[in-house]
């Protein structure tokens, strides 16, 4: 039997089906990390024009229900990617071809060879662009603001280290990670081992698609 043909991208988001997380939990932090050069390619990425965090309904809902959860404790999601273009993916590919920039791996990768990078990290593929799957840490909030926890590694830290269970991190820094797991899988969210920031719904919504319109 033939397989059913993939159903083509969308051309923006309301196509696609997802909606901005922070229309149904206004208080969500969101800082799209590859919408500025805060990130581990030094640039802002190609796709990124807003800083707005897309995702199916079914997933964003998930989210707004963490959020709630965790506001009863004081804490929060603080949320560094959302849906992400195709071809910011592609540009990620680009990038793992590249020459090193020494700076860049001082801070991003140490420990790891660009060269080791894909597929171990970096994948040509990703399920982000299917609009369920959201990178996330945790914030305590107060009256002064939100901080984000001491995970261990920052956000998007190629290395062994970032590995949701690696055992060399403090105490208190698997405490942290463990209460993200635990918040997101109360919802359906599954971590990805190698990641402590990175989440999937559950069954997933719409796994065959990857959209490539921008984010606005």
């Amino acid at each position: 039997m033939a397989a059913e043909p993939m159903p083509p991208p969308a051309g923006d988001a309301a196509a696609a089906g997802m909606v901005d997380v922070r229309t149904l939990a206004p208080d969500v932090q969101v800082e799209l990390r590859y919408a500025g050069s805060d990130n581990f390619t030094g640039a802002p990425v190609p796709g990124y024009e807003g800083g707005r965090c897309w995702l199916l309904r079914p997933a964003a809902e998930a989210v707004a229900r963490v959020q709630a959860a965790l506001r009863a404790q004081g804490l929060g999601l603080r949320i560094y990617d959302c849906y992400r273009p195709v071809r910011a993916v592609r540009s990620f590919m680009a990038w793992a071809d590249g020459p090193d920039d020494p700076a860049l791996k001082a801070r991003w990768y140490p420990r790891v060879d660009k060269a080791a990078l894909v597929p171990g990290y970096i994948a040509a593929t990703s399920g982000h662009s299917r609009g369920a799957t959201l990178d996330a840490t945790l914030v305590r909030c107060g009256a002064d603001g939100c901080a984000p926890l001491d995970m261990g590694t920052p956000f998007d830290f190629f290395d062994p280290l970032a590995h949701t269970g690696a055992a060399a991190i403090a105490p208190a820094q698997r405490d942290h990670r463990q209460r993200l797991r635990a918040a997101m899988a109360a919802q359906g969210l599954r971590n990805y081992p190698q990641e402590w920031w990175h989440y999937t719904l559950h069954p997933e919504p719409d796994p065959g698609t990857a959209h490539d319109f921008p984010v606005r």
